[in-house]
């Protein structure tokens, strides 16, 4: 009876384990007989016909490489030596064989493949080991996979570009086991054991984030991997098979502990170390001195420039060189070890920086910031505001400050820039070059112009028509583009646009680069032909936009697409070409003529006309010390400051707003701030490179250089020509008092250093 009950307690304890048996069983059948099919072509054979079957099937496919091991890419500053930021998914550092200490690579053989100097790539033995073991226990507790088929599994995972090849590459399966097997058998033809040991601890997860033995030696140690100790190498060592499960920073220490002593006995049998040293370490106490942390320091979180940064990696998303989506380009950044020299003149950030916080500090709400771009080039050499790069807001005030990751230079994410003010006269002036209008285009200014455009609104709006009105009565009189640039005279303006055409304005501010970052712009960029407040700067831009857009002034019309990069070398230190973006937008004439016009705000002075006093920004001249050319703006009650200007050299375009609340206006001495900022950073990159000169316009500029005579047009019907007429009050014509004989000319004017004008008279805007 006893032998009966132990029978059917035995049959009992059968079928509740026949599952799992069964499935061990069955993966082990089929693996099995898997392997024997792959080697069916081996078996029976004899002579060539044999060594052709071999040769077959231990030859790497065509479409398997050994692709090198993802790297971070780095970005240096245009100095080629001050690290930028760094961009990489996976915290690695690559480790040549003689960079990792003998006792590590002992330590991962008898872990992980304790045959692996006596095998071929497939160790027979240990497959013979695990079945019997999975089987025996009822479950898998063991596997057959040698060092080299690990190696094999992480090149194929690597080189896998759709989910279903990663599936592929690590399901198990035994397709999979039986791919490995032979493709590791054909890589031990190619590769030494030294290297593949070498590759395969480059490329094997150590968790916490730790990609490759160097990463992890630093992750936990502290300390290259050359340095690592028995104790260490043990660890490490161990994490290989579960790096989250014994991870000792993040997961359990005891089951990291337990790990270690196992690799240790491990070493023991394998004689690379004595009981007696395996007992000392196995009972010790683990012991970690954590450094780096993947992630630290990567992108633009982890950069001391981090609006550069941002503004690099969205420039890098946008190349199509780089992968077919922008997810592909940023994955090849964060992998293909790419060395970059960037754009960024490191000095001349630190010159915006200390020129920004003598202005306004980063606890203000009302950001300050500048964009620098080389004329030519497009390369973007300054990106600075009074912002911390930084999502932490836990310590900001009622806004996005200090921190901040809004792209408050460049635009993006949703985030449209400022709307522009007086800087925008610049397209519609070249629009009128363009059309063949002069320089000496005279035009009588009244003080408020009513426009043939519907709209305005409040003191803008008489009746249906947009009327606005100039900054000061004092302005009123007949201006020349040169008078009515230098001194941002709306009414002369709003003239020139109705008479140029506004479709034909905004047409050149998007041949300049510019952008409708807004619903609002965009729907009236569709019927730009109504738009003539465009001209004052209604619509929203960016100092990066802006910046480049100037710049096209100083290459004599020549676009250059903004750039954050110089060069790019892969990981073996090829160059890649990355030639300057460029096309010629405007002719040569258009360029020089509005630059000409362009001196006379900065105090420079035109060079073959009369700027009519001193300009918005007459001091400029002064403080860069060189040829400087450029524009001021503000915006409706001076919610928006700026400054667009250059040299031969540079362009830059600053800003001064709340980008939280735009209707906090700016306070008294504020609106100059943007032009403080922009005349210093010009003149820090003027004293490095005091080289050019603005050449002088030849076709463009008139009979009748200095504006005077009869308001021109009187009969023609335009509103605003007549002196008269009442919707253009104030005085007009030639004779306002103070004008000089406009023949004479010999008349000095110290603000105009570029050639003689009209002294200062009592129009000069206060």
């Amino acid at each position: 009876m006893a032998k009966d009950r132990r029978g059917r307690r035995a049959w009992f304890q059968f079928k509740q384990r026949w599952p799992a048996v069964w499935r061990l069983l069955r993966l082990s059948l089929i693996t099995g007989l898997a392997l024997a099919a792959g080697l069916m072509p081996l078996i029976g054979m004899s002579g060539m016909a044999a060594k052709a079957a071999a040769d077959s099937f231990i030859t790497l496919p065509p479409d398997f490489s050994l692709p090198p091991t993802p790297k971070a890419s780095t970005v240096y500053a245009s100095d080629g030596k001050t690290v930028v930021a760094k961009f990489g998914d996976q915290y690695r550092i690559e480790a040549e064989s003689d960079e990792i200490s003998q006792v590590m690579r002992d330590a991962i053989v008898a872990a992980e493949d304790v045959r692996f100097y006596e095998h071929n790539g497939v160790d027979s033995k240990g497959i013979a080991r695990a079945l019997i073991a999975n089987f025996t226990s009822g479950e898998v507790t063991e596997g057959a996979s040698t060092i080299t088929m690990q190696y094999v599994r992480q090149v194929l995972a690597y080189s896998a570009t759709t989910p279903e090849e990663v599936q592929a590459a690590t399901a198990t399966t035994p397709q999979r086991k039986l791919r490995e097997m032979r493709y590791a058998i054909a890589v031990e033809q190619e590769m030494s054991k030294d290297e593949i040991l070498t590759n395969y601890l480059n490329t094997v997860y150590f968790g916490h984030g730790a990609y490759g033995i160097g990463a992890a030696a630093q992750v936990y140690f502290d300390k290259p991997a050359a340095e690592l100790e028995l104790a260490e190498a043990a660890l490490l060592a161990g994490l290989v098979q579960s790096p989250s499960e014994y991870d000792p920073i993040s997961g359990d220490p005891d089951a990291a502990k337990d790990r270690r002593g196992y690799v240790l006995e491990r070493m023991e049998t394998a004689g690379y170390i004595d009981r007696a040293t395996a007992r000392e370490i196995t009972d010790a106490d683990i012991e970690l001195d954590p450094g780096k942390t993947p992630g630290d320091g990567f992108g633009a979180l982890g950069s001391d420039y981090g609006f550069f940064a941002d503004y690099f990696e969205h420039w890098w998303s946008q190349q199509k060189a780089f992968g077919d989506t922008p997810q592909e380009r940023l994955g090849l950044l964060n992998r293909g070890g790419f060395t970059i020299v960037s754009s960024l003149d490191v000095d001349l950030q630190q010159d915006a920086e200390d020129a920004i916080a003598a202005n306004q500090s980063k606890d203000s709400p009302y950001a300050l910031g500048s964009a620098a771009v080389e004329p030519g080039t497009g390369l973007v050499r300054v990106l600075a505001v009074n912002r911390n790069y930084n999502p932490d807001a836990s310590e900001n005030g009622a806004g996005n400050y200090p921190n901040t990751t809004n792209p408050l230079l460049t635009g993006g994410n949703d985030f449209a820039g400022y709307q522009a003010g007086s800087t925008f006269k610049m397209f519609t002036m070249l629009a009128a070059l363009e059309e063949g209008m002069k320089l000496d285009t005279t035009i009588y200014s009244p003080h408020r112009y009513t426009t043939k455009y519907p709209g305005g609104g409040g003191t803008s709006s008489c009746g249906m028509y947009w009327c606005p009105a100039n900054d000061n009565p004092s302005m009123t009189g007949s201006h020349t583009m040169w008078s009515a640039f230098g001194r941002s005279v709306n009414t002369y303006f709003v003239q020139l646009i109705e008479r140029v055409g506004a479709d034909k304005a905004v047409e050149m501010a998007e041949r300049l680069g510019l952008t409708w970052r807004t619903d609002a712009d965009q729907a009236q960029a569709d019927k730009a032909d109504t738009w003539g407040a465009f001209t004052l700067g209604v619509s929203s831009t960016t100092p990066l936009e802006l910046a480049s857009a100037y710049a096209t002034l100083a290459a004599d019309g020549v676009r250059a697409e903004p750039t954050p990069v110089e060069r790019i070398l892969d990981s073996q230190g090829a160059t890649l070409t990355m030639a300057p973006r460029t096309e010629k937008v405007l002719d040569v004439e258009v360029a020089r003529a509005a630059v000409d016009a362009a001196r006379c705000p900065t105090g420079y002075g035109a060079a073959s006309g009369g700027c009519g006093g001193g300009g918005t920004a007459s001091y400029v001249s002064g403080m860069v010390g060189g040829p400087v050319a450029g524009k001021t703006g503000t915006t409706d009650s001076n919610s928006t400051a700026w400054f667009a200007g250059f040299t031969p050299n540079l362009a830059v375009a600053s800003f001064m707003a709340d980008p939280d609340n735009p209707s906090n206006f700016l306070g008294g001495g504020m609106t100059g701030m943007p032009t403080n900022v922009s005349a210093r950073i010009l003149a820090a990159s003027w004293a490095d490179d005091p080289d050019g000169e603005f050449t002088e316009p030849k076709d463009l500029v008139g009979q009748n250089p200095y504006g005077w005579g009869p308001p021109p047009g009187e009969d023609d019907g335009d509103p605003g020509d007549d002196p008269t007429d009442p919707e253009t009050p104030g005085p007009g014509g030639p004779s306002i008092p103070g004008f000089p004989d406009p023949s004479d000319p010999t008349d000095p004017d110290p603000s105009n250093p570029g050639g003689p004008s009209i002294p200062e008279g009592p129009w000069r805007r206060r």
